[in-house]
């Protein structure tokens, strides 16, 4: 038996990485990054880099010639920010929204120990359950 995923971020317990200065052999820090080095870099698959674009409006990557997503060095910072609120922090979908509405540079306080328990559980359960 096998625990699906989270909807909402696509990596259920594991840490964002933060993308590295160049994303390939000649790439300068401030280029343009397509949705498929910005996957790479972050670990997230490319269908949730989609889903967040349908939710969150300040997610815009430049869309090109053939509708292809070319994201801005502000944009990736903007996906790393969600993932960390989404799995790290323990934010819903809702909640990063509100964040991202009130204050859109600002990041948020850590979550509470009480939560990084539920985590620390949570994670054992679907660790013994996959090895069932």
């Amino acid at each position: 038996m096998s625990v699906a995923p989270s909807h909402q971020g696509g990596r259920s317990g594991s840490t964002p990485r933060e993308p590295p200065a160049g994303s390939g052999p000649g790439k300068a820090e401030g280029a343009f990054r397509t949705i498929g080095e910005v996957s790479r870099d972050t670990g997230l698959p490319a269908h949730v880099l989609r889903y967040w674009e349908s939710r969150f409006p300040q997610l815009r990557p430049v869309t090109r010639a053939g509708q292809r997503r070319h994201y801005r060095p502000e944009d990736v910072a903007l996906v790393v920010r969600i993932d960390r609120l989404l799995n790290e922090r323990g934010y819903t979908i809702r909640g990063v929204q509100k964040v991202l509405e009130e204050d859109p540079g600002a990041d948020v306080p850590a979550a509470s120990p009480v939560l990084d328990t539920v985590r620390q559980v949570r994670d054992t359960l679907a660790a013994a359950l996959a090895d069932d």
